[in-house]
């Protein structure tokens, strides 16, 4: 069985910086093929702020391109959120979301990691 552990989120500044956590747990993880962090606020839609597909490439929400910085370590099944410049408007529960291969033959495992609080002060 797979589960996605988040950690990282807090209580910071404007202009200050975070990096949020996401790895993969589980005995058969081979690697993670794609990764994305969203972000929801209370009574709002879940919204894409960074992606990494299955070719290694970042993507980035226009509000956070040049200020967020996302990677993956798949020698520890963890992804990263480098949060830099953050704005009160950053405020919002964060969830990873990955696709996880986990046997040779090209099985995927796909979840959402529990969600982190992320909360910044003006």
């Amino acid at each position: 069985q797979v589960q996605l552990v988040e950690s990282g989120g807090g209580l910071v500044q404007a202009g200050g910086s975070l990096r949020l956590s996401c790895t993969a747990t589980g005995k058969s993880i081979i690697r993670i093929n794609e990764m994305g962090w969203y972000r929801q606020a209370p009574g709002k839609q879940r919204e894409l702020v960074a992606a990494i597909t299955s070719s290694g490439n970042a993507e980035y929400s226009d509000s956070v391109k040049g200020r967020f910085t996302f990677s993956v370590d798949n020698a520890k099944n963890t992804g990263y959120l480098q949060m830099n410049s953050l704005k009160p408007v950053d405020t919002d529960v964060y969830y990873c979301n990955a696709l996880v291969l986990i046997d040779h033959v090209g099985t995927t495992w796909h979840g959402w990691g529990q969600g982190t609080q992320v909360a910044v002060s003006s």
